[in-house]
């Protein structure tokens, strides 16, 4: 086939094929001057580094290193590295979303300090004096998610105005949503929502007036029932760490595995229950499939969340806050509270969110809307069956096959068809 009119030779300069003759245009030059250009100035500057009187001891090192520097600005070309960037763009840009969250949160911070020392004198007055720092981070970050991720919250009404209230939720692989439904409570109930993390977040430097502002504790059953008892509210997500990073974007798996802790701090505090789950929650960030056993791996020996995360994919994400809960709580032991919340927890995925999980299905909802289903499809229901039965927490599969059939006995029965 012919060639195309413009193509790239190995020096980078573009040209044009005309009567079998390559000829060099215009932009062309304009390149070869540039190249040229670039390479005076980093000859020049090879040229001072040379001269400059390195120690005895790192000289050979560092010959060594401007003769490689030298190689490769003479034979790389940057032409071609500019197409290789923009081809890789989309990628990049995936694993470069997680980083600016973390420097939101950083900037966050930075503001925290700031406001800390411009109020200096205030701290001394009144005791109250962070309620100003907490509206205005609140109120960025409700920004950030009405914008990108057209953040919406379904039952907060049933957030009470006064006293304890103790939410569990699923953990999505960045605790995004959390974020933005304690900036609601915030500015719509006035109300702060305080936090369990992990024991790493204290560790990571310069987050400690975070987690104090915004009332972030490690979570001990005994604090926690301090905390309700106190009249707070407090959410917890039973999955931790584990879920967080491990659990199948498809599925939607509970990986609670045999923790009980937030159970016995219901006993305790006799506190009200609000089970909540955000529709695509795992879906904005995720975890690689490759090299997932392996992480796995390294956090179970060393409690380190050192998987990697990309994303920042501005799908919907909807919270939904259920019917708040109550127990007999004389006569109910720590299992049959975890089993119930386990339960309902998995009825809310299975209500709100359509499997397998999917990015763009997710992003589209935010243009067309989710599709109403009045049945599930064999896929969904298969993929149901199989969520929360990891192998850190096998349970009775007739109990999912109970959650799954309430209210789509048709479905079943179709299931029950194509295996027969």
């Amino acid at each position: 086939p012919p060639p195309p009119p413009f193509h790239y030779f190995s020096s980078g300069t573009v040209t044009s094929r005309v009567g079998g003759r390559s000829i060099i245009t215009e932009r062309g030059r304009t390149q070869i001057d540039n190249h040229k250009k670039m390479s005076e100035a980093v000859a020049s500057a090879m040229t001072r580094l040379s001269e400059f009187q390195w120690p005895e001891s790192i000289r050979p090192h560092v010959e060594v290193l401007l003769l490689w520097m030298t190689w490769a600005i003479d034979h790389i070309d940057f032409d071609y590295l500019e197409y290789l960037l923009w081809l890789f763009l989309p990628v990049i840009i995936t694993f470069v979303v997680p980083v600016l969250l973390l420097l939101f949160i950083y900037g966050c911070v930075i503001f925290l300090h700031v406001y800390k020392f411009r109020n200096r004198i205030r701290e001394e007055l009144h005791t109250s004096y962070w309620n100003g720092a907490r509206i205005a981070i609140a109120s960025f970050w409700d920004a950030v998610g009405h914008i990108w991720h057209g953040y919406e919250v379904h039952g907060l009404e049933n957030i009470p105005d006064e006293g304890p209230a103790l939410f569990i939720y699923f953990h999505g692989c960045l605790p995004i949503d959390i974020y933005y439904l304690m900036a609601k409570c915030v500015l719509h109930k006035n109300r702060t929502l305080h936090c369990v993390g992990d024991n790493f977040i204290f560790k990571i430097p310069g987050w400690g007036l975070l987690t104090k502002v915004f009332s972030i504790s490690p979570g001990t059953v005994e604090d926690c029932t301090a905390n309700l008892q106190a009249g707070n509210l407090l959410s917890i997500a039973p999955g931790g760490v584990r879920e967080a990073l491990f659990s199948d974007p498809r599925l939607y798996d509970i990986m609670w595995s045999k923790r009980m802790g937030f159970a016995k701090v219901v006993l305790a505090s006799r506190a009200p229950v609000i089970p909540m789950f955000t529709e695509n929650c795992r879906d904005a960030f995720r975890v690689p499939e490759w090299g997932r056993s392996f992480f796995r791996w390294v956090y179970e020996k060393t409690k380190a969340p050192l998987c990697p995360i990309y994303g920042g994919f501005p799908v919907k994400m909807i919270t939904h806050l259920g019917p708040i809960m109550h127990f007999d709580y004389d006569n109910t032991t720590p299992e049959e509270i975890r089993k119930q919340l386990k339960r309902e927890i998995r009825g809310m995925i299975r209500e709100h969110q359509q499997l397998p999980g999917s990015i763009f299905r997710g992003i589209a909802q935010r243009f067309v809307g989710k599709k109403q289903k009045s049945i599930l499809t064999p896929e969904s229901t298969e993929l149901l069956q199989r969520n929360g039965t990891d192998a850190t927490a096998v349970e009775n599969s007739e109990e999912v096959v109970q959650t799954i059939a309430a209210g789509d006995a048709a479905a079943v029965q179709s299931e029950e068809s194509l295996t027969n």
